[in-house]
């Protein structure tokens, strides 16, 4: 790690002014719009999204990837308090798995470009806060097991990856301004019921 990029994440982590901390936000907000459209974007591209000066951005981010690196950890930061919310060790499985499901589905439609980019294990915090929540995923399906909301014999991380990769194409679909709400009840519905009818279901009981 270069010196740079070591006082760039010292002074992100110090506590900052309400007025420097809305600065920063929407910096991070301006970037996030902007890249997700046009991920080469330039720091005058995202100043001038912002409505601040180039130099505004340069004061708190060295670089350009050091702010990449910001809006990565923030995006797995909002992500890590959307499931975090949603009390998925606590509220009862059925009512915590949908809420988590709205929960991580706001983040990931509104944060698109930096969850996405968060997903690379190479920003240590946001590995570190993804193996967490999917620790978190487990411990809350196993609680779903054991409450009778998924099968006995279920394989609980098969489970866990297939509702990932729903939760990741609703999270296209929803891109923009979908309802997190109406797109976490799919997502859940297709989780426990899958796609077969009873008629699929009758058939394969026959064989």
């Amino acid at each position: 790690m270069t010196a740079q990029k070591q006082q760039t994440e010292q002074q992100a982590k110090r506590p900052l002014r309400a007025d420097t901390e809305r600065t920063v936000r929407t910096i991070l907000e301006a970037a996030e719009r902007v890249l997700a459209a046009d991920p080469a974007a330039t720091m005058e591209q995202l100043a001038r999204a912002a409505g601040v000066a180039r130099t505004t951005v340069h004061r708190r981010f060295a670089t350009r990837e050091a702010l990449l690196d910001e809006l990565t950890g923030w995006a797995a930061r909002q992500f890590a308090d959307a499931v975090g919310t949603a009390r998925p060790d606590a509220a009862p499985p059925l009512v915590a798995l949908y809420q988590v499901t709205t929960n991580v589905l706001r983040v990931k439609t509104d944060w698109s470009f930096a969850m996405n980019r968060a997903a690379d294990d190479a920003h240590p915090e946001a590995a570190r806060i993804h193996a967490e929540v999917r620790a978190t995923c487990i411990r809350l399906f196993r609680r779903a097991q054991e409450a009778g909301v998924l099968r006995p014999d279920i394989d609980l991380d098969w489970t866990r990856r297939v509702y990932y990769a729903l939760i990741h194409e609703a999270a296209k679909e929803g891109a923009g301004d979908g309802d997190a709400d109406a797109l976490a009840t799919r997502v859940v519905d297709t989780l426990l019921h899958g796609a077969g009818g009873s008629a699929g279901l009758a058939r394969q009981e026959g064989i």
